[in-house]
C-alpha cells in the first residue's frame, strides 16, 4: 500500500424496490417521516465504528466512490456488510469481502468460484469462522469491530439499582420468557435484587449508557452472537455481567435443524475471567448469581476491553489482514 494512499470502503443497507420500480426511494422518505432518524444497526455500526477507528489513526479512506474505483481496477475494494454490495457490481478489483456479510456459506457455496476476486471473507468472532471455515477454508479470517471506549465509558455516579437486565432473546420468545425470563426474575425479586429491563431493539444507545450509569452490574441474555456489540459497550463502562452462555447448536430457525447443525457457539466470545461470570442453563443462575454478588468488586472488564477491543486497536488489526491481501497480490 503506498503512503497515505487512502483505502476504499463501501458500506450500503439493504434496500430493495418492493412494489414497483424505483419505490425504494419514496418509501425512504416516508419512514424517515413517520419513524424519524433511522438507528444504526449492528452491520451499520461495524462500517461506522472501522471508520472511527481510521479516523483516530490518521488513516485515510474513501467511501462509497463507486466512479473512483471504477477507474482503478487494481485497488482493493472493502465491501463491508450484506452481500448485496459484491452482487450488484461487476467487480474487477480485489475484494475484501465483511464483517457482517451473510448467516452462513450454505447460502452462497460457490462464492468462490462466482466472484474469484474475493480474497479473503471477514466474519466477526471465532465461531464464526470456524463455521464458514467448514466450506470455505482458509479464505475465512475472524475480525472483530471495535467499541468507541470513549463515549461507552464509567460515570462517577452512585448506582441504587443492582442489575441491567439486557434481554436480546431471539427466537421462541414466548416460551423462554416462560422457560427463562420469567423464572429468573423471580429469583432476583426473591433475593431482594433490583433491575432494569431492556429489550433488543426497543431502545437508542443512549438509553443504555443511561442504563449503566445506575446499574452496579448486568445479566445479558441471548442464545448466541458472532461478536455481540451491546455486551461490549456494557463491559467498556466498567458495568461487569452475568452472562447466558448455554453453548449448544447454532439455533437459527431458518437454517437449523434442517440446513445447518453447527456446534458450539456462545453469546459472549470476547471474554476472559475480568469480564464476570456465565451460566448455562436456568438450574445454575442462581448459584452463579450468589457467586457473582459475592466477587462483583473483583472483575475489571473495562480493562479487559481497553487492551482487546477499542476503536484503534480492531482498526490497527483491519489494516493488517489489508496489507496482507495486497501482499498477496505483489
Amino acid at each position: 500500500m503506498k503512503e497515505n494512499r487512502p483505502i476504499n470502503l463501501f458500506y450500503e443497507e439493504p434496500d430493495p424496490d418492493r412494489w414497483f420500480k424505483f419505490d425504494k426511494y419514496p418509501r425512504r422518505v416516508i419512514r424517515r417521516i413517520v419513524r424519524g432518524t433511522p438507528r444504526a444497526g449492528g452491520h451499520a455500526m461495524i462500517a461506522i465504528n472501522l471508520m472511527k477507528g481510521l479516523d483516530r489513526m490518521g488513516v485515510p479512506y474513501r467511501l462509497n466512490n463507486y466512479n473512483y474505483i471504477k477507474k482503478n481496477p487494481e485497488e482493493i475494494v472493502c465491501i463491508i456488510g450484506k452481500p448485496h454490495v459484491l452482487f450488484k457490481k461487476q467487480w474487477e478489483n480485489p475484494v475484501l469481502f465483511g464483517a457482517a456479510v451473510f448467516s452462513h456459506p450454505v447460502d452462497h457455496p460457490n462464492l468462490f468460484e462466482q466472484y474469484p476476486n474475493v480474497k479473503k471473507i471477514l466474519v466477526p468472532g471465532e465461531w464464526a469462522r470456524d463455521m464458514f471455515a467448514g466450506i470455505y477454508g482458509n479464505k475465512v479470517i475472524c475480525w472483530p469491530v471495535g467499541t468507541d471506549t470513549d463515549y461507552w465509558r464509567p460515570y462517577e455516579e452512585q448506582k441504587k439499582i443492582d442489575f441491567l437486565l439486557y434481554d436480546k432473546v431471539m427466537w421462541d420468545y414466548d416460551a423462554k420468557k416462560k422457560e427463562l425470563l420469567e423464572p429468573l426474575i423471580d429469583i432476583l425479586k426473591r433475593k431482594g435484587l433490583t433491575f432494569d429491563h431492556i429489550r433488543y431493539g426497543k431502545y437508542k444507545s443512549a438509553d443504555l449508557l443511561n442504563a449503566t450509569k445506575h446499574c452496579k452490574a448486568a445479566i445479558f441474555l441471548c442464545e448466541h452472537e458472532t461478536q455481540g456489540l451491546a455486551y461490549q459497550q456494557v463491559l467498556s463502562t466498567g458495568t461487569p455481567i452475568l452472562c447466558w452462555d448455554q453453548a449448544g447448536y447454532w439455533l437459527d430457525p431458518s437454517y437449523y435443524p434442517h440446513k445447518v447443525k453447527y456446534q458450539p457457539v456462545s453469546s459472549a466470545s470476547y471474554w476472559d475471567d475480568r469480564c464476570g461470570l456465565k451460566f448455562s442453563t436456568l438450574a445454575d443462575f442462581e448459584a452463579t448469581l450468589e457467586r457473582f454478588c459475592q466477587m462483583q468488586d473483583q472483575f475489571k472488564p473495562r480493562d479487559y476491553m481497553l487492551e482487546n477491543l477499542t476503536l484503534e486497536i480492531c482498526a490497527k488489526k483491519y489494516l493488517q489482514i489489508y496489507h496482507d491481501v495486497e501482499r498477496g497480490l505483489a
